[in-house]
């Protein structure tokens, strides 16, 4: 009898879950992994099929450049493949503290910090710098991990539209008028993205800034996005406007146009000290493989060589041979130059549909779904990178035009 309850007990747990999955169906909105048998480059094979990729954030191709993959090997012959226990225990390997240092010096910055991931960056940062009273303010489009942090965390949230200056004057005001009434002032933390993850638009970095100087805020900036591709020295956005440093919270990740993995913070070092002691992501995570932190270091050290610069000269080349080519078709394009181009179909099925037309045809651009994005704003999320030939762009341009 109590095997028979317990074979029921499952059955009933998985007719629910299949339940929930007929739901998304239905809407959908379902997902699947799709096997690479391939490195990561602009041409990719599925299930032994070759398809043209144009969904990578490898922007400047590094993921599989012989130098860095070649600085993850050495790391593999010397350190092992795993760090074997948290930063805080033995696994603080010298590829961690390397990365570091090198990630400070490339932004400008006293100290840095890497994590496993970027969402392990948001959540420990966030929880780390703020509480219950205290305030978190963030864009309506800014990524996911830094939503759920903000829930997470267990300041108040409060979200404005998307780069709409006045919602937020209105909510730092508000702000501001509750630390005049607290015991303890609390703080306000705005965070938003430089480059935006499915929209590929940049943020007003210049006047936000001025908004949280004006009113006693402090800004993390996510640079996943832009860190490698914008500035004097490819370091973001911010440096490109020339305002790095009045950022107090850098935040970027490691796996876009560096192509390794990971994230990080930088800033000073009394930022990183506490991060260090407070962030509960990095204290109770087993440290990143010495691989990973190695090959991304090299990586920064490629994106602020000549031939980094040179791999941005030809991203951009890219990009605007593909926007050019779109002039005057149906597609809105946007005009902000950024390797993120966003083909808004609207309905989730028809970007389904539009996405089984491309991969017929060789090309893979998936569709991009709530909640990735609102309801209604399904699209293809078209990414290129210098690793793009530009008969390969011709190819997608035929295509796209073709739709």
């Amino acid at each position: 009898m109590p095997n028979h309850c317990f074979i029921c007990q499952v059955k009933t747990f998985d007719d629910e879950l299949n339940q929930r999955l007929a739901a998304i169906r239905e809407q959908s909105l379902y997902r699947e992994l799709r096997r690479i048998d391939s490195p990561q480059t602009p041409r990719i094979n599925i299930t032994g099929q070759p398809f043209l990729n144009f969904s990578s954030n490898d922007y400047l191709g590094l993921a599989n450049e012989p130098a860095i993959k070649e600085a993850a090997k050495r790391a593999i012959d010397e350190y092992g493949a795993g760090a074997g226990a948290s930063r805080l225990v033995c696994g603080s390997l010298a590829p961690h503290h390397e990365l570091e240092e090198v990630l400070a010096e490339f932004k400008g910055t006293e100290a840095a910090l890497s994590f496993s991931s970027g969402y392990a960056t948001a959540l420990g940062t966030l929880a780390a710098l703020v509480e219950k009273e205290d305030v978190v303010v963030i864009d309506k489009l800014v990524h996911a991990c830094v939503v759920d942090a903000a829930r997470l965390c267990g300041a108040k949230l409060r979200v404005f539209p998307h780069n709409d200056l006045n919602a937020l004057a209105k909510i730092l005001r508000w702000s501001e008028r509750r630390r005049g009434a607290s015991p303890r002032a609390p703080r306000t933390l705005i965070v938003t993205e430089s480059v935006f993850s499915m929209d590929g638009d940049l943020s007003l970095l210049r006047e936000i800034i001025e908004l949280k100087e004006k009113h006693g805020a402090w800004l993390m900036l996510e640079e996943a996005h832009a860190s490698g591709l914008y500035g004097q020295h490819r370091r973001g956005l911010a440096e490109a406007y020339e305002l790095a440093d009045r950022v107090e919270i850098h935040m970027g990740t490691l796996g876009k146009a560096l192509g390794s993995a990971g994230g990080y913070i930088c800033g000073s070092r009394a930022l990183i000290d506490l991060l260090i002691n407070r962030a509960r992501s990095f204290i109770f995570s087993t440290a990143p493989p010495p691989a990973t932190a190695a090959a991304a270091s090299a990586a920064v050290r490629f994106v602020q060589s000549n031939e980094g610069e040179l791999r941005r000269t030809e991203l951009w080349a890219r990009v605007d041979q593909l926007k050019n080519g779109l002039t005057g078709s149906t597609w809105e394009i946007p005009v902000i130059r950024s390797p993120i181009i966003p083909l808004i179909v609207g309905e989730e099925t028809q970007a389904m549909e539009r996405a089984a037309e491309l991969r017929a045809l060789g090309i893979f651009i998936p569709a991009i779904r709530y909640p990735s994005v609102a309801r209604g704003q399904a699209r293809l999320r078209l990414t290129l990178t210098a690793a793009h030939s530009s008969a390969e762009v011709e190819k997608l341009l035929f295509a796209l035009h073709d739709r």
